[in-house]
């Protein structure tokens, strides 16, 4: 990164820290004082991207206001988010989209099932790129920040963020004490995925019948047959792509793959829609992952080139080093040439 760059975009990790915080403090209120029903209840299905829950809207007023008050300021910018008119608004407001220095992608809560539900953190997800217009995709991405939005009954959040080229920083917060303290994370360097978690997200129904034997092949062609009363290895389906990620970076997880936008073809010959799938939102801080040396590529071991914006499909795999990867990344190439799912449906790059 340009020193000068790295300047500009430097300026903006602090205000977007503090409006992480400001979600993730708002939205545990909002946990704290309404009923899960409450929560759970659908705001918009129809608009686009994912379906739109109440506690999603706790987060977006803030979102708007914050980004028009304290970050586009700085410099002009446009938004890209669900909730947002036609996905995205120019801040400041009446700003030509070209005049716009930035463009800034934000899922203000990435794993809102799990959380409303109060089962697992979901996390506030932030990527900044350069506008280079419609464009503009996620290997533009040069600053990326996720923080965690706890539990009601979780004491600590974890946050993390890093620009590209620099490397990664992240924080503990001690929501009882409001201790700040350092926080570094460190992907697995085991050698093989045994004994390990390692899997493919497969959430929804549809085709998780297929997601799973491309899984067992997977595994079974890394770490052979099992053995009566043993485990090869573990799997654990945390339905938020910014948690996914996270895993990797701590060290929980070996290897995640989500394919979902690759089933398209068998869902259409069962007369099915492919449904909910992974967006660039989703993903937009996979440069964190990059930065702590977790591999993150596209399906067929490329890098996630997909635009940012609201409709792309996703499909990506995350390996936690180069020994996973050697293990895994040959097997699941075999597995989807295996089924014809050679193609990168929905996701294109300039």
């Amino acid at each position: 990164m340009e020193t000068s760059s790295r300047f500009e975009v430097e300026q903006l990790l602090l205000p977007l820290r503090r409006l992480h915080e400001r979600v993730r403090d708002a939205v545990v209120v909002a946990c704290e004082q309404s009923a899960v029903e409450d929560l759970a209840r659908v705001a918009d299905e129809d608009g686009e991207g994912d379906t739109i829950y109440a506690v999603d809207r706790v987060s977006e007023a803030l979102l708007v206001e914050i980004f028009a008050s304290e970050i586009a300021t700085l410099a002009p910018l446009v938004l890209i988010g669900e909730g947002l008119a036609e996905g995205q608004i120019v801040l400041p407001s009446g700003t030509p989209e070209a005049a716009a220095v930035w463009r800034i992608i934000v899922d203000p809560i990435d794993g809102t099932r799990g959380l409303m539900y109060q089962k697992r953190s979901a996390w506030v997800l932030t990527g900044v790129a350069p506008n280079r217009g419609s464009a503009t995709n996620l290997q533009d991405i040069t600053l990326a920040l996720q923080t965690e939005i706890p539990l009601v009954k979780q004491h600590l959040s974890d946050s993390l963020w890093a620009m590209r080229g620099v490397g990664a920083s992240g924080e503990r917060f001690n929501r009882l004490t409001g201790e700040r303290l350092p926080l570094r994370l460190r992907p697995s360097q085991a050698l093989s995925i045994r004994h390990g978690f390692a899997g493919l997200a497969r959430f929804f129904p549809g085709v998780r019948e297929e997601l799973a034997a491309i899984d067992e092949e997977v595994v079974r062609g890394a770490l052979g047959e099992v053995v009566h009363g043993k485990a090869h290895c573990f799997e654990d389906q945390y339905v938020s792509s910014g948690g996914q990620l996270y895993e990797l970076m701590a060290g929980h997880d070996r290897f995640i793959a989500d394919l979902r936008p690759l089933m398209e073809p068998l869902l259409q010959q069962r007369g099915l829609s492919l449904g909910i799938c992974c967006h660039p939102y989703d993903l937009c801080t996979e440069l964190i992952a990059r930065e702590l040396g977790v591999i993150v590529t596209d399906a067929f071991g490329n890098a996630v080139t997909a635009l940012l914006n609201l409709e792309a499909d996703v499909h990506w795999a995350g390996y936690a080093n180069r020994h996973i990867r050697k293990e895994i990344e040959p097997l699941l190439q075999q597995a989807l040439k295996r089924r014809g799912l050679v193609a990168a449906p929905n996701q294109t790059a300039s």
